[in-house]
C-alpha cells in the first residue's frame, strides 16, 4: 500500500503489477513509464518491468490497517487483465470482502473480462466499479458493459480525455472523472470537451470531479502540470459519490 498524489482516492494497492497497451489511451502510460523507472532503480516487486507480473505478498496488506480508506485497486496493472489467473482474482476480492471498512476503487480497459467475471459473483457494497473512457471508439462502449453491472458505485475515468465524447449516456453512473494527459508527449486536451461532459453530468445529477488540465491548459498551451493546476470555469470540481452508508 502507497499514499499517492492521484486526487481522487487516498492510497493504492497493487496486487499485481505490469500490464499490456489495448487502446490509444495506452499509448503514453504512466505506469509504464514508471515501473521503467523503478526497475532501473532496482526497486524489489520490478524486476520485471512492466511485465504483468503477481505480487501474493501484497494481498493482505489492507487487513492490516483498521482506518477506513479509499484504496485504488491496481494503479500499475489492470485487475482483469488477460494473465491475471481468477483464482488469483478471486483471493483479491476476499480481502476486500474481509475489509469493509474501506472503500476499492476498481478501474479497468478490460470491460469484456469484468462482465464475464461478474456474470456469476456479486460484487461487495464497498467497491466503486469504473471503466476507462478515453475516445469514441474504444471508451464509449465500455461504458454499457459497466453498467450492467451490479455495483453499489458505477465510475467512469474520463482521462486521458482524447477528443469530443459528444452525447454520454450516464443512466445508473454515479460518479465521472475528467482528466487530461500528462508527460513528455501528451495529447491536448480542448475546455470545450471537459465542458460539455461537465454540464451533462451536472443535467443528470452525476457529481463530478475534474482531476487535471494535465501537459496541456486550458488555454492551449503546453506547460508544466503543476502550473496549468485544476481550475475549470473559475472553479476546482471535487464531486463524490455516496452508497451503501459510506461516508466519502
Amino acid at each position: 500500500m502507497n499514499k499517492t498524489k492521484i486526487e481522487w482516492t487516498e492510497e493504492t494497492w497493487n496486487p499485481t503489477i505490469g500490464c499490456t497497451k489495448i487502446s490509444s489511451g495506452c499509448k503514453y502510460c504512466y505506469a509504464e513509464t514508471m515501473a521503467r523507472r523503478l526497475q532501473a532503480m532496482g526497486v524489489k516487486g520490478y524486476e520485471n518491468g512492466f511485465e504483468f507480473t503477481l505480487m501474493p505478498q501484497r494481498l493482505e496488506h489492507p487487513l492490516k490497517k483498521k482506518k477506513p480508506t479509499k484504496f485504488f485497486v491496481n494503479s500499475m496493472s489492470d485487475l482483469f487483465h488477460e494473465e491475471m489467473p481468477l483464482s488469483f482474482l478471486d483471493k483479491i476480492f476476499d480481502v476486500i470482502k474481509q475489509t469493509p471498512q474501506h472503500i476499492y476503487q476498481i478501474l479497468t480497459k478490460r470491460e469484456n473480462k469484468m462482465a464475464e467475471y461478474f456474470s456469476d459473483r456479486s460484487l461487495p457494497p464497498n467497491v466503486w466499479l469504473g471503466v476507462t473512457v478515453e475516445d469514441r471508439k474504444s471508451g464509449l462502449p465500455r461504458i454499457k458493459k459497466l453498467r450492467d453491472i451490479n455495483a453499489s458505485v458505477k465510475f467512469l475515468s474520463i482521462e486521458p480525455l482524447l477528443e469530443d465524447l459528444g452525447k454520454l449516456n450516464l443512466d445508473f453512473i454515479d460518479w465521472v472523472i475528467v482528466g487530461g494527459e500528462s508527460g513528455l508527449k501528451a495529447r491536448p486536451m480542448k475546455e470545450e470537451w471537459v465542458i460539455n461532459i461537465k454540464n451533462q453530468c451536472q443535467q443528470s445529477g452525476v457529481p463530478f470531479f475534474f482531476k487535471q488540465w494535465g501537459a496541456w491548459g486550458a488555454d492551449s498551451v503546453k506547460r508544466n502540470k503543476k502550473i496549468n493546476g485544476r481550475i475549470l470555469q473559475g472553479k476546482i470540481w471535487n464531486d463524490y459519490p455516496t452508497a451503501a452508508g459510506i461516508s466519502v
